[in-house]
């Protein structure tokens, strides 16, 4: 059987939890999880499940270091980094705001 520790708990990121704090969400935390008995580490992605007014799933790794893109949108399959992740989230966020004050829904 194999057994895992669990290395390091990955907490939700400040300034993306201060982007969705409009949007109706859940959080996940990450964990970095070290097979025992080997040096070999499983990353367990931090989730933000975006639920209203879209619907998004996003997973915070922890940074890639060949791309920088730690997020990952899986709606879109698609890595972003944090600048990218909030014009994304702001731009929904005023497509959704136009839609409401044109009568669209």
């Amino acid at each position: 059987m194999l057994d895992f520790k669990t290395s390091e708990e990955l907490k939700p990121n400040k300034e993306l939890l201060e982007v969705i704090k409009d949007y109706k969400f859940k959080t996940k935390n990450g964990k970095v999880k070290t097979l025992l008995k080997t040096n070999l580490e499983f990353i367990i992605p931090t989730t933000y499940s975006i639920t209203y007014p879209t619907k998004l799933t996003i997973f915070e790794y922890k940074i890639n270091e060949i791309s920088g893109k730690p997020y990952y949108i899986k709606e879109y399959n698609k890595k972003y980094n944090l600048k990218e992740l909030k014009q994304i989230l702001i731009n929904l966020t005023n497509s959704k705001s136009n839609h409401r004050k044109s009568g669209f829904e």
